[in-house]
């Protein structure tokens, strides 16, 4: 049986991650606090903000940015999105 988590995004139980995210304490945070549905949502709309505003990964402000852009969609507020993208209920 998979684990689940109260998910910050949707507020409500659902399936956990299998594992942190990443390295460390935020690694953790996300692990105990993001639901697996929520963090691949999260992958799709990180990629193509890096591909539309053409991000190097190996640029600290680029990298800050998106963990900004992160917390605001894990915490549904307002984030930035590639433009043109409708989300598909929308469209």
């Amino acid at each position: 049986m998979s684990r689940t988590v109260f998910c910050r995004k949707y507020q409500k139980e659902m399936e956990g991650l299998d594992m942190p995210p990443m390295p460390g304490a935020k690694g953790q945070e996300l692990y105990e606090t993001v639901s697996k549905q929520a963090w691949q949502e999260w992958q799709n709309q990180q990629t193509m903000l890096i591909n539309e505003k053409h991000l190097n990964m190996m640029d600290p402000f680029a990298r800050k940015y998106l963990k900004a852009q992160m917390e605001k969609f894990l915490d549904n507020e307002e984030f930035e999105q590639a433009e043109g993208f409708v989300p598909p209920e929308e469209r």
